[in-house]
């Protein structure tokens, strides 16, 4: 289980200001917050893009098959028009 922290809200208008410690920093900019009875939850909204979750994957190190080996190099082909 997370250590727990004691934190103070600060006042601001109408809102509440809540700083947030180094060990729960979130990955995102942007939250989801609602509320569960007397408890506030804090959700990071995620960015779904395709290069995000990529970066999240270890490199292959697998080698992959030359799948144009034995194919004429593309120089060499020659469109002939029908007779």
């Amino acid at each position: 289980m997370p250590h727990t922290y004691q934190a103070s809200l600060e006042a601001r208008g109408d809102s509440q200001i809540l700083t947030i410690p180094q060990e729960f920093t979130l990955s995102s900019k942007e939250v989801i917050i609602r509320k569960e009875g007397d408890r506030l939850v804090i959700e990071p909204i995620r960015t779904d893009s395709l290069l995000a979750l990529l970066s999240t994957l270890e490199d292959i190190e697998d080698k992959f098959p030359n799948v144009d080996e034995g194919l004429l190099p593309l120089d060499d082909i020659v469109i002939r028009e029908p007779e």
